[in-house]
């Protein structure tokens, strides 16, 4: 008789922790279920967008080899509005802004490197692209906007964007400026690098004394 009245003890101590907290375990794995649900359903459409991107990214390539410009400039704007959080997408930036540029259609470069500098995912793209926009500026002749381009690189290309501050300040006619973002250029790059050394070096020694 103990082991039975132990038994229905225990029986009505679960139905009472149950109608107590039951209602929470429910809402609790209810929450679990969608949260994984959720989880799986974003990993599906990431894989799903990273492949569509990846073909239109191919379709991408064909048209810069056949030197379809307005075909680049409209994979590059779908690329952009469908697929933008995909790395194709500032992939296919760059691309489009140097094959853009090569047809003479300097503000389509332009557009694309803008927007590759403010919403490219990969900090190597985002760098790239602020160097080569700064580029255009300076050949705008916009030479504050391209300082500010240059404005705070990230140590890995400190040199690369001094290299280019001097390029803007020369322009302007700013010889002690640009000697000194040269020199910084020369302490920055590395000592292997003496091709590009040796192009700095170049400039800076054209400035004179």
């Amino acid at each position: 008789m103990s082991s039975y009245h132990e038994e229905q003890e225990q029986i009505e101590n679960v139905k009472a922790w149950w109608k107590q907290y039951g209602n929470y375990v429910i809402w609790t794995l209810v929450v679990i279920m969608l949260a994984y649900g959720g989880w799986n359903l974003w990993r599906y459409y990431e894989r799903k967008q990273a492949v569509e991107a990846g073909v239109l990214y191919g379709e991408l390539e064909t048209a810069v080899e056949a030197k379809d410009k307005a075909k680049v400039a409209r994979i590059a704007s779908d690329m952009e509005s469908k697929f933008s959080g995909t790395p194709y997408a500032q992939m296919t930036a760059l691309l489009a802004a140097k094959t853009l540029a090569d047809a003479g259609d300097t503000a389509g470069a332009k557009a694309q490197l803008q927007w590759a500098a403010s919403n490219a995912k990969d900090d190597e793209y985002k760098q790239l692209a602020k160097l080569r926009l700064a580029g255009v500026l300076l050949d705008e002749k916009a030479y504050d906007e391209a300082l500010k381009m240059l404005d705070n690189p990230p140590a890995p290309y400190a040199a690369l964007f001094a290299d280019r501050r001097g390029d803007v300040l020369v322009a302007q006619s700013k010889v002690a400026d640009a000697r000194t973002a040269y020199k910084l250029a020369l302490d920055k790059l590395d000592k292997q690098d003496s091709g590009m050394r040796q192009f700095v070096q170049f400039k800076l020694d054209a400035l004179g004394a």
